[in-house]
């Protein structure tokens, strides 16, 4: 132990079995042992005490739309990594549209890479984009280390982006089970949504019936069904409706590898609080009822859902006009979710090591990243520090994303963020970040 560097002191350190009072040693950046919270200190550590505030692994969110380069006035790396680790977000993995190129071909993802390693403040992955006529791209995405890759099975809002058709899509899953690759699906029937009331106006309950439950179960179960024949790997995206999650769950049991995620607002928002003209609350799939949000819960509860992630999907404020058919449909929470999480879940009797296990353990497992994602001996010394006691109300003007227009404006949230450590660094201190270290990450190769 003579070359830990560094030693993190709580009363409270969520690990793998469970919080407890324990001292964590840090050495190079590495967690090299959680021993007893009164352990001597090895000689030449610093130590930090953090009394009563909760050590939390770093979260990773798998689910970060970053738009950055091409629509940077939307959002950008620099701003979203001070984002994420204003709000406790070490890993982040970037979407593959809404950047000019989109992440299609191995020179798009050069681009970005370029790009994300001048400003990352938090670490970096990336995922691929399946559209249609870049099959002969996926394998060398997949080789030049995107975790995974991207597919819409609808028109996605931007046109570099299109659709996969059924066809396409089963020679794209085909091509990536070959390989051994992850498709992660925006799934929703495109069929079944042109065929419901098309939205238009202000009015939230005219766009939530554009948008049927009907339409994801039907994606899902075709979905499962390919995933199924081809013997392939299947993540669902955002998941809204609780509905799915027999499908899921009983595919799972026949042996089907598919994994699910759903989001902060999902979890934490109603469609009966969402007041008529606000499509800062607008997005796609969209939230739905209370009844749903207790399904969903319980599909946490019961493990049923992988994972917990943002979906930060921002824009510039002129886009979200009051009318629910023309506004840009997305949330921004990047900042915002451990707080949001951690709020709802105290309040149906959740603890801090389930949100952990939802929002930092689960997203490193999706995507391979091993040295991500819990308090243990051989992992990267990522850590947020929270207080989850103390209460703050969301003012946009403090946030850190580049527009600061959000659906958690004015709300009352528990879980104030003291710092974030990225490889026992700190790199936010009371919500103020510090100069960019982040990392870009690669797939690593699974055993």
């Amino acid at each position: 132990m003579s070359d830990v560097d560094l030693v993190l002191r709580s009363a409270n350190v969520v690990t793998p079995d469970g919080p407890r009072a324990a001292s964590v040693s840090v050495a190079d950046g590495r967690i090299v042992a959680v021993g007893p919270y009164d352990a001597p200190d090895p000689e030449g550590a610093r130590l930090e005490d953090l009394g009563d505030d909760v050590l939390l692994p770093g979260l990773v969110d798998t689910h970060v739309h970053v738009n950055d380069p091409g629509r940077t006035a939307w959002e950008g790396f620099g701003s979203a990594t001070r984002a994420a680790a204003a709000g406790g977000v070490t890993t982040l993995v970037d979407m593959p549209l809404n950047s000019v190129p989109p992440t299609t071909t191995v020179p798009a993802l050069e681009v970005k890479r370029a790009v994300a390693r001048r400003s990352a403040h938090v670490d970096i992955g990336f995922w691929g984009g399946a559209v249609p006529g870049n099959v002969p791209e996926l394998r060398p995405l997949h080789d030049a280390g995107v975790l995974g890759f991207k597919a819409f099975l609808l028109p996605s809002g931007v046109d570099e982006f299109p659709p996969l058709d059924p066809g396409r899509l089963r020679t794209a899953l085909r091509e990536i089970a070959g390989f051994g690759g992850l498709l992660i699906v925006h799934a929703e029937d495109g069929r079944l949504i042109d065929g419901a009331p098309p939205p238009t106006g202000p009015r939230y309950a005219d766009f939530l019936a554009s948008r049927p439950r009907t339409a994801e179960n039907e994606a899902i179960a075709g979905l499962i069904a390919l995933a199924r024949e081809l013997d392939a790997r299947v993540h669902v995206l955002h998941l809204s409706s609780a509905d799915a999650l027999p499908l899921i769950t009983d595919a799972r049991r026949e042996g089907v590898r598919i994994t699910v995620e759903t989001c902060p607002h999902f979890l934490t928002l109603t469609a009966e609080e969402v007041p008529d003209g606000a499509t800062e609350f607008k997005c796609c799939p969209p939230i739905r009822e209370a009844a749903n949000q207790d399904a969903l819960w319980a599909g946490l509860a019961a493990g049923e859902i992988d994972c917990v992630v943002s979906d930060h999907s921002p824009c510039t404020a002129d886009l979200k006009v009051d009318d629910f058919g023309r506004a840009w449909g997305g949330i921004s929470s990047l900042q915002l979710g451990l707080p949001a999480v951690w709020t709802a879940a105290r309040r149906r009797g959740h603890t801090l090591h389930d949100v952990a296990r939802w929002m930092s353990t689960g997203p490193a497992a999706l995507v391979g990243l091993d040295r991500k994602g819990a308090i243990e001996p051989g992992r990267d010394a990522d850590f947020a520090v929270l207080d989850p006691d103390e209460t703050f109300t969301v003012d946009p003007a403090a946030l850190h994303h580049r527009n600061q227009v959000t659906a958690y404006a004015g709300r009352t949230l528990y879980g104030v963020v003291r710092s974030t450590w990225l490889r026992g660094r700190k790199i936010a201190d009371h919500g103020t970040p510090t100069e960019p270290t982040g990392r870009l990450l690669e797939r690593q190769a699974r055993t």
